[in-house]
């Protein structure tokens, strides 16, 4: 199924630590703390085939398969076994995040020969003063963090559009970074294909490659890319991006085609806005997701949950971005196209439907406190459980809505769910419905409110313990943490995967090698 050319959302509902320990490489993670929050995006079409997924022993993607079909979805499935049952099967199993896009990137890396220089010899380069601009190719988020030192934030997306404006001399080194390999990769690349005359190279192992190499990275940056894009060099840009489109047979569609396609109800298709957070804050099509700055590219499963769907491309009507996207979108095997006008094309879109949710009432901070005091009532937290340990109301414990109902199976009369979006106690509170509790309150504004109200919180850096901590996968997040062990394991994480793939899997990429 997964190989038949046919749509198909194989959905992994267990959550992100479980999803990032082992899963299929084709998996899309959907948390069951978040399913009917996250559904509606990531698999738009309910009659869609979906095949749902965990380890064969939760027991949980059973439960999810039942919350799809009340929401409407006719095609779904559940894989006997899970992942246990695939690996007895003699298939394999991946682990971390965003493993198809990961996987491209380093396939590129092979199939196109991308230049690369490493840590050292950037160093040897800053020294000796030569002439080369370091361009950062993940979000300003991202950026800020952590940066190699004179780094210049212009996410991957945004690279042909405004390189011009950033490097002006056509024989200056440009080298892109990320905080590992694979944004790296792709931001050079990109760069290459466009055509750019400048010599182009990726920071090999970016950020973590320099801090393992003994190098400070700087922090709290504010360079970017310019706003302003001079008209000669976007001239330059469309012509490339022409180019481009036609090396890759990327088609373009009018509003009219797209508007058709999303009335269709035997096809699955994306809109998908790659400006800026600033621009697409501004207005864009009703119905769209924000994938800005290359990341669509890198991390395709947070926004497409179907393969094989149609996925089309917007940006502000410059037509560079878009088809920069859809390049390498084409090359991930994906069917991508590029919006005529993009978001001056007249396309209306369609807002996407709210799910349906219990109503759950609230109580203050003042009221918790007192229930508190009093020994009354039994306080849930369902937020993230790295931020548990850091801060929580003392006397609450750390839940889920895969366990909420165990839980609170010995629980005193009045339940009091902690939560940093209220959406999601609303989905665990479906849980503790179906067990037979009914008392049960949302403290209004979380932990914060508690904070503001000036109670006092605990802390514990075990609790929960790191086998209970199903949302944390702890090699893919410590790494950022100064962790260089992690650093280490991640880095031979990326190396490796190409190793995994099998022939079938190796061929639904589709790289064109750079001219």
């Amino acid at each position: 199924m997964l190989h038949d050319g046919a749509e198909i959302a194989l959905l992994d509902v267990r959550e992100a630590g479980q999803f990032g320990e082992s899963h299929l490489l084709f998996a899309t993670p959907l948390p069951y703390s978040r399913l009917e929050l996250d559904v509606g995006a990531l698999v738009p079409r309910k009659s869609a085939r979906i095949v749902v997924c965990d380890d064969g022993v939760l027991g949980v993607a059973d439960r999810a398969a039942k919350r799809l079909q009340a929401l409407g979805y006719t095609d779904v499935s559940v894989l006997d076994g899970g992942t246990k049952g695939w690996a007895a099967a003699g298939y394999t199993l991946f682990s971390g995040v965003n493993v198809p896009s990961k996987t491209f990137g380093e396939l590129v890396e092979h199939a196109c020969h991308t230049p690369r220089v490493t840590v050292q010899e950037l160093a040897r380069m800053q020294a000796a003063g030569e002439d080369f601009v370091i361009l950062d190719g993940r979000p300003f988020a991202e950026y800020q963090k952590m940066n190699i030192p004179g780094g210049i934030c212009c996410p991957n997306a945004e690279l042909p559009y405004r390189v011009s404006s950033i490097v002006r001399n056509p024989k200056t080194r440009i080298v892109v970074n990320c905080a590992g390999r694979t944004r790296s990769i792709i931001g050079a690349q990109t760069l290459i294909n466009f055509g750019v005359p400048n010599p182009v190279v990726a920071l090999e192992n970016g950020t973590q490659g320099w801090v393992l190499a003994a190098f400070k990275l700087e922090r709290g940056a504010s360079r970017r890319y310019p706003d302003r894009i001079d008209a000669s060099a976007l001239t330059a840009a469309q012509a490339s991006a022409r180019k481009l489109m036609e090396r890759f047979s990327i088609r373009s569609a009018t509003a009219g085609q797209v508007e058709a396609w999303l009335k269709e109800t035997d096809r699955s298709t994306y809109l998908c806005d790659v400006r800026t957070p600033e621009e697409f804050k501004a207005g864009s099509i009703p119905g769209s997701m924000h994938a800005p700055g290359g990341q669509l590219i890198q991390a395709t499963d947070q926004w497409v949950g179907v393969r094989n769907a149609r996925i089309v491309m917007i940006d502000g009507g410059e037509n560079v971005r878009a088809p920069m996207v859809a390049s390498w979108l084409k090359q991930l095997g994906c069917d991508a196209c590029v919006l005529e006008g993009g978001v001056r094309s007249g396309l209306t879109g369609a807002p996407s439907p709210k799910p349906a949710l219990p109503s759950l009432p609230s109580l203050s901070a003042a009221e918790l406190k007192h229930a508190l005091d009093a020994g009354r009532c039994t306080v849930l937290d369902l937020g993230a459980s790295m931020k548990f340990r850091e801060a929580h109301i003392p006397g609450s414990r750390w839940s889920n809505r895969i366990r909420i109902a165990a839980d609170a199976r010995n629980a005193k009369v009045l339940v009091v769910l902690v939560a940093e979006h209220a959406d999601t106690a609303r989905l665990a509170a479906m849980e503790l419905l179906e067990a037979g509790i009914k008392d049960m309150k949302l403290l209004e504004g979380g932990t914060a409110a508690w904070t503001r109200a000036g109670y006092a919180t605990d802390s514990s850096p075990a609790d929960p313990p790191d086998a209970e901590c199903i949302d944390y996968l702890f090699f893919v997040h410590n790494r950022h943490a100064g962790n260089r062990e992690a650093m280490k394991q991640y880095l031979a994480w990326e190396t490796g995967l190409i190793a995994q793939l099998d022939e079938q899997d190796r061929a639904s990429f589709k790289i064109g090698a750079a001219h």
